[in-house]
């Protein structure tokens, strides 16, 4: 009986360990074939970069600014992004000035700036998109709770009933947790990779009442009704100031645009900023681009409103 007992606790164990993770088995294999017809397609240079540089700190930066813009790149490709944008930028300003180095160096530095810029953009629409999602699902884990649900099934629940990307980060949630992950560790990977102060809130909550207990709806529910209203105050606001916003990078690209184009159409006129002696030409540029830079940073914080 006691050898029976061993082999049925030691079968069940591991019955158990498989069903949790056959549910994952298909997904990793099917992303495994996806993975090997993409690697007859993928350049040698990019798997080389991303193995050399993925395990440093470098490529954990990386990955975590891909992750939360979303972004299907791999870190080899994404450095190899910059160096096109990068090296493109430059031949298009050295052309456009003239073979003058200064303008292809220009044109480098802003190149390899706009594949950041561009992640940075998606991952400001992206946690806007979830912070807007946030109330509903948070209605949602009450409505669940009060009709009986468990935590994990609330949280199944909107992975299955909610828009991305909000489904897409509790499904991840809800996969860490059915295969032996705390529920705090998995909130926590949560929010590591969605910077909101309205979910970090909302996990501060779960996480207490989880230790002093109480009722999880009725806290939910407070919590829902002020991101509701923060959430609607923030759009009065962003539609009170987008005038003020508008105008600051409306005057900040004029100037711009404006030198650009008299350097195609009169390149003679604005090539006396850097006659002998060049200092002048090269303070008054200075000084206009400090200025442009402090006008714009002004305009930008008083339609900055924090709620």
């Amino acid at each position: 009986m006691l050898l029976i007992g061993s082999v049925v606790a030691v079968r069940g164990e591991k019955s158990l360990v498989d069903q949790r993770l056959e549910q994952y088995l298909d997904e990793v294999r099917q992303d495994a074939k996806e993975d090997g017809s993409k690697r007859a397609k993928d350049g040698v240079l990019t798997t080389w970069i991303t193995k050399r540089v993925e395990p440093t700190g470098f490529g954990e930066n990386i990955a975590r600014e891909l992750a939360r813009a979303d972004i299907k790149l791999k870190i080899g490709e994404y450095i190899a992004l910059i160096i096109i944008a990068s090296g493109l930028a430059g031949l298009l300003a050295y052309s456009f000035g003239g073979g003058s180095l200064l303008f292809g160096l220009i044109g480098v530095i802003l190149g390899s700036t706009l594949p950041r810029f561009f992640v940075r953009y998606q991952q400001q629409q992206r946690l806007r998109r979830f912070d807007e999602q946030l109330p509903d699902m948070l209605n949602l884990m009450v409505n669940g709770l009060r009709t009986g649900f468990s935590a994990l099934q609330a949280m199944e629940a909107v992975s299955q009933e909610m828009p991305s990307p909000i489904s897409d980060e509790f499904r991840r949630v809800v996969q860490e947790m059915q295969l032996g992950v705390p529920m705090e560790g998995a909130l926590e990977n949560l929010q590591r990779r969605i910077t909101s102060n309205d979910l970090d809130l909302a996990i501060t909550a779960i996480n207490i009442q989880r230790e002093v207990g109480g009722n999880l709806a009725e806290i939910l529910d407070t919590i829902s009704y002020t991101i509701r209203e923060r959430v609607r105050m923030q759009g009065e606001i962003r539609a009170t100031v987008a005038q003020v916003a508008f105008s600051g990078r409306f005057l900040a690209v004029l100037p711009i645009f404006i030198s650009l184009l008299l350097w195609a159409v009169n390149r003679d006129y604005m090539l006396q900023f850097f006659e002998e002696p060049i200092i002048c030409g090269a303070s008054m540029l200075i000084a206009s681009a400090i200025m442009l830079v402090l006008g714009y940073l002004a305009l930008t914080k008083l339609a900055d409103v924090e709620i």
